[in-house]
C-alpha cells in the first residue's frame, strides 16, 4: 500500500518536470502498483492530445509541439472582428463551433472527474495546454454588447476543393453567427458548458484564476443569450445544415444549465436543467445529441434515480443484447460514418457512471471491450489510433498530415504513406463486418475529428484512473485473434 501511494507521489511531482517519454517511464513504474492493462492506456491518452495540437489554426505558440504545422488562416475574422484560432474541424480546414465546443466541454468533463490519470500520465500541463486553445477562440467569437456569436469560419464547399496544407489556403473564408433574431441556443449552449467546464478546470487544476474568471463571466452572459432566444444553429446558419445539421436545443441547453450549477451552485440554473431535460434512452453522444451528458451531470448532481435509470438504459442499449448491431470481433456498431467514434463516445459513458458507482465493474469491463478493439482487439491487430503500437493506419483522410512541408502541390490519391504523422488521431473505423481499408480518399472509414477523439480520450483517462487505483477489472479476452 505504501509503495503505491510512494509511487503515486513520485508521478505527481515528475508531472511538472517531466513529459513525453519520461512522463511515460514514471507511469509504467507507478503502473507496477495498480491493474495491469493489456494497452498503455496513458500512451494513448498522450497521443489523443497531440492530434487536437495538430488541429490548430491560427498563429501558433513558440512551444507547438506539431513540428510540419505552421501559422495558417491569420485573417479570419469578420469586418474588424479577430477570430483566428481554434480548431480545424477534422480533415479539412473549416471552424465548426457546434463540434468543436461539444468535442471541448467533453474533455473537459474527462479532465475533471479523472485529473489523477493525467497527472499520471505526465500530461497535466499538455492538456491545460491543449484545451486552452478552443476556450481562447470561443471567447473571440461572442460579443456580449451585440447577442452575437459567431459559430462558423469557413466555406464547407470551398473548402472541400482545396486539397492542401492550411498553412498555403487562399480561398475567401466567410465568417457565420447567431444573433437575437437569428438564434442558436444548441451551439452557443455547448458553446457555454465549454466556458463553465473550462472555469472549473482553470481555477482547480491548471491554475489560472484569472482566466477562470474571464470565462465564468462569458459563460453566465452566454447563457442568458441561449436560453433568451431559443432556436436551431443550422436553420440561422444554413452553411453548416450540409456539414452539422443540428435537430434539437433542448439537450445543449440542458447541459449547458448543468454547467452553470455545477460552476456556480446556483439553483436557478439546476432548474433550469431540469426544465430542458428531455426524458427517454439517447441514440448516441454526439456532436448533436448530448442527452446522454444531461443525464449523467443531472443524476451526479441530485443522485435522483430517474435519471440514473436512463445512464443505465442508454449503456445498456450499446452492450450485446441491447439492440445495437455488433462486428463480427465486437465493436458496437452504431453508424457506418465514424463507428469509432460512437463506441469510445459509450465507453466514455460508461467509465464516468462507473466513476459514479454506477454498476463499476461491469461497465469498465465492457469499456474495455470497445476502447481494446480500437487499440488492437481487432481482426488486422491494428490500432485505430494512428502512431500508437506497431500498426496503425498511415492515409488518413487528413489534409495537413497529407501534404509535404516542402512543397504548396500534394494530391489526395498521391499513393504513399502521409508524410506527417497525424499522432492520436482515431479514424472513422471499419465496417459492420470489421472491414477497413487504410485509404486516403476514403473518409467514411478514415477522416479524424475533432469529435471523434472527444470521448475517447475521456474514457483513457478513466482506465488509467481505474487502473492507478488497482481497481480496473481483467481486460476482457478479444473476440477475433489476429
Amino acid at each position: 500500500m505504501w509503495l503505491a501511494v510512494l509511487l503515486t507521489v513520485i508521478a505527481v511531482v515528475a508531472d511538472s518536470h517531466v513529459t513525453g517519454s519520461e512522463g511515460s517511464y514514471f507511469q509504467r513504474i507507478a503502473a507496477r502498483a495498480g491493474s495491469p492493462t493489456r494497452y498503455d492506456y496513458s500512451k494513448a491518452l498522450s497521443l489523443s492530445i497531440l492530434f487536437y495540437d495538430a488541429q490548430r489554426s491560427g498563429k501558433l505558440p513558440a512551444h507547438q509541439p506539431i513540428s510540419w504545422r505552421g501559422d495558417s488562416a491569420l485573417h479570419d475574422g469578420d469586418n474588424g472582428h479577430d477570430l483566428t484560432g481554434g480548431w480545424y474541424d477534422a480533415g479539412d480546414h473549416v471552424k465548426f463551433n457546434l463540434p468543436m465546443a461539444m468535442s471541448t466541454h467533453t474533455l473537459l468533463w474527462g479532465f475533471i472527474k479523472f485529473q489523477d490519470a493525467y497527472t499520471q500520465a505526465g500530461q497535466k500541463n499538455a492538456m491545460c495546454d491543449m484545451i486552452k486553445w478552443p476556450l481562447d477562440y470561443f471567447l473571440k467569437c461572442w460579443i456580449p454588447s451585440q447577442n452575437t456569436l459567431y459559430v462558423q469560419v469557413g466555406d464547407g464547399g470551398k473548402d472541400h476543393s482545396y486539397w492542401g496544407r492550411p498553412e498555403y489556403m487562399n480561398m475567401e473564408r466567410p465568417a457565420f453567427k447567431v444573433t437575437a433574431s437569428n438564434p442558436g441556443s444548441d451551439v452557443a449552449g455547448d458553446t457555454v458548458s465549454a466556458f463553465a467546464a473550462g472555469y472549473i478546470v482553470f481555477k482547480n487544476i491548471c491554475g489560472n484564476a484569472a482566466y477562470a474568471d474571464h470565462l465564468l463571466q462569458a459563460a453566465k452572459s452566454l447563457y442568458e443569450f441561449a436560453k433568451n432566444h431559443q432556436g436551431i444553429y443550422s436553420r440561422s446558419v444554413p452553411q453548416a445544415a450540409g456539414f452539422y445539421n443540428s435537430q434539437d436545443f433542448k439537450d445543449e441547453l440542458a447541459v449547458a444549465a448543468a454547467w452553470m450549477y455545477q460552476a456556480t451552485h446556483d439553483n436557478k440554473y439546476l432548474n433550469d436543467a431540469k426544465q430542458f431535460h428531455v426524458p427517454g434512452t439517447p441514440w448516441a453522444l454526439s456532436w448533436d445529441e448530448k442527452k446522454i451528458t444531461a443525464d449523467l451531470l443531472l443524476y451526479e448532481i441530485t443522485k435522483d434515480p430517474s435519471y440514473k435509470s436512463e445512464v443505465i438504459n442508454f449503456v445498456k442499449s450499446y452492450k450485446p443484447g441491447g439492440g445495437i448491431q455488433y462486428t463480427p470481433c465486437g465493436l458496437a456498431f452504431r453508424n457506418e460514418w465514424g463507428p469509432n467514434r460512437y463506441a469510445a463516445n459509450a465507453a466514455f459513458i460508461a467509465v464516468m457512471a462507473a466513476a459514479d458507482g454506477i454498476e463499476t465493474h461491469d461497465y469498465l469491463t465492457w469499456a474495455m471491450t470497445q476502447i481494446n478493439y480500437l487499440l488492437g482487439d481487432n481482426k488486422y491487430g491494428i490500432s485505430y489510433e494512428i502512431g500508437f503500437g506497431a500498426k496503425y493506419p498511415l492515409h488518413p483522410h487528413h489534409r495537413g498530415s497529407s501534404c509535404p512541408t516542402t512543397t504548396h502541390q500534394c494530391n489526395i490519391g498521391d499513393p504513399g504513406p502521409n508524410p506527417n504523422l497525424l499522432k492520436g488521431a482515431l479514424v472513422g473505423g471499419p465496417d459492420n463486418q470489421d472491414n477497413y481499408d487504410d485509404k486516403r480518399s476514403d473518409y467514411v472509414k478514415n477522416e479524424v475529428a475533432c469529435d471523434y477523439n472527444a470521448g475517447f480520450q475521456g474514457a483513457l483517462a478513466g482506465l488509467v484512473h481505474f487502473a492507478m487505483h488497482n481497481t480496473l477489472p481483467a481486460a476482457p479476452a478479444p473476440k477475433c485473434h489476429h
